[in-house]
């Protein structure tokens, strides 16, 4: 219950940082987040629809999609996410900090990363295309801040297209840069590890291991030295879960060696959790 009550709040309070990034910085300029909240504002700078409206109206669908598509937890903290956004936008006046159109662009870029990243990493999103990123990344090996600059540039283009300003999509396309580059920095579940673990423990260890969908391979090994047969565990695991393996390891072999290597890929069968 705890566990849930801290990433509610861990989620409003990035959907806090989301809104600032808006209306302190890219708003008061005309620039664009990208992606749903990016094509809202689009919407809002050619009609006198708010903001929030336009962000709580384009998200509806995405939800429902995510609702089949995506577990209950991550949509239940996405609508959450939605809701907060939807709040604080309405309510943080959109009065610029900066006033070049550049500082703008990367420290707005910067709090709408950082507060979609927080989000992420207790299991949600801030809703829009990070619904459809996180759809992609289920199902394809891509880091997720990656995936949504694709997207959002889509928008940022229409953008162009739509005012001929193209120094503000220049702007725009630096802000969804560093927004997508502070999200990867801090939702770090593509990047993956291989752990090696040597132990005298292997059917505990193993017992605690298999009870997450994690796949092991039980190795035979002997030592050099001692000629004493030891049994190996392999893991694939990502940098997001590594915290929680070391956990497992220390409570039930603390003396077990390990050998913990980051690895550029993988083929085959690979469960994200």
């Amino acid at each position: 219950m705890f566990k849930e009550i801290r990433n509610g709040l861990v989620v409003i309070l990035g959907a806090a940082l989301i809104a600032a990034g808006f209306n302190l910085f890219l708003v008061p300029h005309q620039l664009l987040s990208g992606g749903v909240s990016g094509l809202s504002m689009l919407v809002k700078y050619i009609t006198p629809i708010n903001l929030s409206i336009l962000y709580f109206s384009f998200n509806i669908p995405l939800l429902i999609a995510g609702v089949f598509l995506l577990g209950k937890r991550f949509i239940i903290l996405s609508i959450l996410s939605v809701i907060c956004v939807t709040w604080f936008v309405a309510v943080i006046p959109a009065d610029g900090l900066a006033t070049d159109p550049i500082l703008a662009a990367v420290f707005g870029g910067a709090l709408v990363g950082l507060g979609s990243g927080i989000s992420f990493r207790v299991g949600g999103s801030s809703g829009g295309f990070d619904i459809l990123g996180s759809i992609v990344t289920r199902y394809r090996d891509f880091p997720i801040g990656n995936v949504l600059v694709g997207l959002n540039a889509l928008v940022i283009l229409a953008m162009g297209y739509t005012n001929q300003n193209w120094n503000l999509v220049l702007a725009s396309i630096l802000s969804l840069y560093i927004t997508g580059k502070v999200l990867d920095f801090i939702h770090v579940g593509h990047i993956k590890i291989t752990v090696y673990i040597i132990t005298n423990e292997a059917d505990r260890m193993l017992e605690r291991l298999l009870a997450h969908p994690r796949g092991v391979t039980l190795i035979k090994t002997q030592g050099a030295f001692s000629h004493k047969e030891k049994d190996m565990l392999m893991t694939v695991t990502t940098m997001y879960e590594l915290a929680e393996l070391r956990e497992i390891i220390k409570e039930t072999d603390p003396s077990a060696f390990v050998n913990i290597v980051e690895t550029v890929g993988v083929m085959g069968s690979f469960r994200r959790r």
